[in-house]
């Protein structure tokens, strides 16, 4: 008898409070003010995304120098630094802002340890738009610290006034080994007021290491561009999954990655729409696996109000 093909489903998986709430703002703003309505790179890092939006009238651009001046501009969930406020303003661009919350709390991190003149260690990749937002607070107080085989080029100023902050979407156990290290070179090091690493990354891949050891493949819905997506990808790989791929769309399947396969584990990025997951199902269900089991670790019930220019108006009573 062939042994029986199964889908495990992680819970929770795909859309944040920060994502839902950056895409119905490009979404309310284009209905408030009609098209085009500019926003500063990618609103959340999703292909499918990134297209719908831009099919409604979002125009995407690099810098708030491409932006006709005085029309409108909405920033990214990963938000921006001080300067591009700064050229924003400059241009008299009306500016919406759909940074997430959990970020906008990193920046004010920032702020607070550069007034107080500690040293700041930023864990994140370089280049990516969160750190350059986040880094762009205090310039001359952060330092980029890209994982655990970095932490040798460190120097601070002063041991006793050094403090640790992380991008939002990296990996916890990376970030926790690459914290280990600077706290053996730097005995004194501070922890952030709170965890930085955003709970829906969290969550994510807890959910994926629950999930991981029964899988032999774990197929992750998300952009090459999304930090979390690619996470989830090594955090399965990590715990146990003998083969794990990072796709848009089920159409990217290779029909080889399923042979000799029984079970197939699949999540999604925090920037990913159910629709595409659905996708793979219906793909995967073309191939015999017809059996689908939810493996969840955590309920997500957190919710962000819009930005203010997009809330609806309170009618006088």
């Amino acid at each position: 008898m062939a042994e029986s093909k199964r889908i495990l489903l992680a819970e929770p998986r795909g859309y944040c409070a920060g994502v839902d709430r950056a895409v119905e703002t490009v979404e309310r703003a284009l209905d408030k003010h009609g098209a085009p309505v500019y926003v500063r790179k990618e609103i959340v890092h999703n292909r499918h995304v990134v297209d719908t939006l831009a099919e409604r009238g979002a125009i995407f651009v690099g810098e708030t120098d491409e932006v006709p001046e005085g029309a409108i501009v909405v920033f990214s969930a990963h938000g921006v630094s001080p300067e591009v406020h700064r050229t924003a303003a400059a241009r008299s661009l009306k500016t919406i802002d759909a940074t997430c919350p959990l970020v906008t709390k990193v920046h004010q991190e920032a702020k607070r340890f550069a007034r107080d003149d500690y040293d700041i260690l930023l864990i994140g990749h370089e280049g990516h738009e969160e750190v350059e937002g986040t880094a762009g607070e205090a310039p001359e107080h952060i330092q980029l610290v890209d994982g655990p085989d970095s932490v040798d080029n460190v120097t601070v100023r002063d041991e006793s006034k050094v403090i640790w902050l992380s991008q939002t979407t990296l990996s916890v156990d990376e970030t926790m080994e690459t914290v280990r290290r600077l706290r053996e070179k730097f005995p004194e090091l501070n922890d952030p007021p709170s965890d930085d690493i955003c709970y829906a990354t969290q969550n994510r891949q807890v959910a994926v290491k629950a999930m991981a050891p029964r899988c032999d493949l774990v197929i992750v819905v998300g952009s090459k561009n999304s930090s979390n997506s690619v996470r989830l990808v090594e955090v399965a790989l990590q715990n146990g999954a003998a083969a794990s791929y990072l796709v848009d769309y089920a159409r990217e399947i290779d029909p080889s990655w399923l042979e000799g396969v029984s079970t197939v584990g699949i999540t999604s990025g925090a920037s990913v729409p159910e629709v595409l997951v659905r996708g793979v199902i219906d793909f995967l269900g073309d191939y015999g696996f017809a059996d689908v089991e939810t493996v969840t670790t955590a309920e997500e019930t957190l919710t962000f109000a819009l930005p203010r220019e997009l809330r609806p108006a309170r009618t006088a009573k």
